[in-house]
């Protein structure tokens, strides 16, 4: 990447704390992208370690290039990138985890089509990668059934998107419009804050192949969960709730669908081995029953649905079925057998 005084085209913001040992893979990665009209802006979180330094490293190899370093002190992820956001200038804005990686070309790919597509959104593929000897899991979001679609129009579809927020580009009025949360949740934040964005979205686009590796850790939160971050994990996405009845209230079936998606299943699977699973189990359901009821009989999780949207959210249509007759914790034992034995992981 060459040093330019273009108008900046993408700004991709690397929230930072405790990455030493994999953020030269992550700067490198940065600095060879073959777009030229990029803004690279690092959020050093307060990170203890070596972290700052690193960033002084890469910002002086850098040169002319636009390499922004924020310097704050610790408060999470979720005011990391909302600091990024604020200060970035690129008619697009990425998100890239200080752990993870891209392939050279990203930024160029993913620019180009969402101008070519005139999206608001554009997602990616990417590998799921071992910490270690960097052997991929599994490859994710190649296979999307659609080109395009557009999200106010056909909601259900955005429950077979993955809600990460680093596979993706964004209309940068997305997210410096997007509202704000009192309590920011220390797991499914990503998913949080991706309901917060795409309640204004219109156009989503993907592009079928894996352009990041993403580095799984088995100390990052994501792989620590707690049932303490459970009553966050509520808050928050009542105060989601809340919003969209207030803004968006035709969104409200998309987002019971989620809920019972990424609480039902994703938080009760990372939670699977923890002590009274089974009281944790039985809260979950009186939650969704109480706050989403809509979540049992859900078109977007229903099989016409899946069979009107060339195969969109089969998978979610069986758990959903397994669940709602009452053989969700063998699901979750089978589930997590074959993960184990096979050390492979498969989506849902």
């Amino acid at each position: 990447m060459k040093p330019t005084n273009q108008k900046i085209k993408l700004s991709i913001i690397v929230p930072v704390y405790k990455a030493e040992r994999y953020l030269p893979r992550c700067l490198e990665s940065l600095l060879a992208q073959t777009l030229p009209e990029i803004e690279i802006i690092c959020v050093n979180d307060g990170s203890p370690d070596r972290c700052p330094a690193i960033l002084k490293e890469y910002q002086e190899k850098a040169g002319g290039q636009r390499f922004v370093i924020i310097d704050k002190q610790n408060e999470g992820p979720w005011k990391a990138r909302r600091d990024g956001i604020a200060a970035a200038n690129g008619q697009y804005i990425g998100f890239l985890d200080a752990d993870d990686y891209l392939k050279n070309d990203f930024a160029k790919k993913m620019y180009r089509a969402a101008k070519v597509s005139k999206a608001d959104i554009v997602c990616c593929g990417f590998d799921r990668i071992d910490e270690e000897t960097e052997k991929s899991y599994s490859r994710e979001m190649t296979h999307f059934p659609y080109q395009s679609f557009h999200f106010q129009e056909d909601p259900g579809l955005m429950e077979e998107v993955n809600p990460a927020l680093w596979n993706k580009i964004y209309r940068a009025d997305l997210l410096k419009n997007a509202g704000d949360l009192p309590v920011h949740p220390k797991v499914l934040d990503d998913f949080m804050f991706m309901q917060l964005i795409i309640m204004r979205a219109e156009k989503i686009a993907f592009l079928r192949e894996s352009l990041i590796s993403y580095r799984v850790r088995s100390g990052s939160v994501t792989n620590t969960m707690k049932a303490e971050y459970i009553p966050d994990v509520y808050k928050s996405i009542k105060e989601i709730r809340q919003i969209y009845d207030e803004e968006n209230p035709a969104l409200l079936t998309y987002l019971e669908a989620a809920a019972f998606l990424h609480l039902g299943i994703s938080l009760m699977y990372r939670l699977s081995e923890a002590p009274h699973f089974k009281k944790i189990l039985k809260e979950n359901m009186a939650f969704l029953n109480a706050e989403f009821p809509g979540w049992r009989r859900n078109p977007y999780m229903s099989l016409s649905y899946v069979l009107r949207h060339r195969g969109a959210n089969m998978k979610l249509h069986i758990v959903h079925r397994l669940y709602c007759l009452g053989l969700f914790r063998l699901f979750l034992t089978v589930y997590r057998g074959i993960t184990e034995r096979l050390a492979i992981d498969i989506k849902w």
